[in-house]
């Protein structure tokens, strides 16, 4: 599916899991979202592995809350117990067939079973709402926690791209038949 095929398509802005409340990021996030890319352990599988600078981060969630105005959906801010603990969810590719799944959650939740849950709920939102035909998640190929949870969440390896001039792991899953 292409770009303009996904203006429009139904899209509740507020989701809820067992744990979790996904809602559409907001310009208070600011705070925790520079907080959250400044820590080094979640920046350790990027080709430069360096934080963001404050601008970096409030241009990250500036595109965010963009591609929601634009398209319906986009990435969520991630909140269990009432606290913010990460964004994640699907946005559209420019490079690469399909949606690109994407999440990043501070590491003192890691561990949790809450990126999983993060990402079920955003494959069913992907092929149930939006009637994606394929997810696509990029993956380093050092990042054994992000590819375990995708490989547990049914993804497959395709192949090795290039992103940002590093090399890095294509996994896919395309929309299950129905019966």
């Amino acid at each position: 599916m292409r770009e303009r095929e996904f203006n429009g398509a139904a899209s509740p802005a507020m989701r809820q899991t067992t744990r979790l409340r996904l809602r559409i990021p907001e310009p208070a996030d600011i705070h925790f979202l520079t907080e959250l890319f400044s820590r080094p352990e979640l920046v350790a599988h990027r080709p430069v592995p360096r934080p963001d600078s404050p601008e970096e981060s409030a241009a990250r969630l500036a595109r965010d809350i963009k591609h929601w105005k634009e398209h319906g959906f986009g990435r969520w801010a991630v909140e269990t117990e009432d606290a913010l603990i990460g964004f994640g969810g699907v946005t559209i590719s420019r490079d690469f067939d399909g949606l690109n799944l994407s999440y990043h959650l501070q590491p003192e939740s890691w561990g949790r079973g809450y990126a999983t849950e993060l990402v079920k709920e955003t494959l069913a939102f992907a092929f149930d709402d939006l009637h994606a035909d394929r997810v696509i998640g990029l993956v380093r190929s050092a990042n054994a926690a992000s590819k375990r949870i995708l490989e547990k969440c049914g993804f497959r390896f395709e192949r090795e791209v290039m992103l940002h001039g590093a090399p890095t792991n294509l996994h896919t899953i395309d929309k299950r038949p129905t019966r």
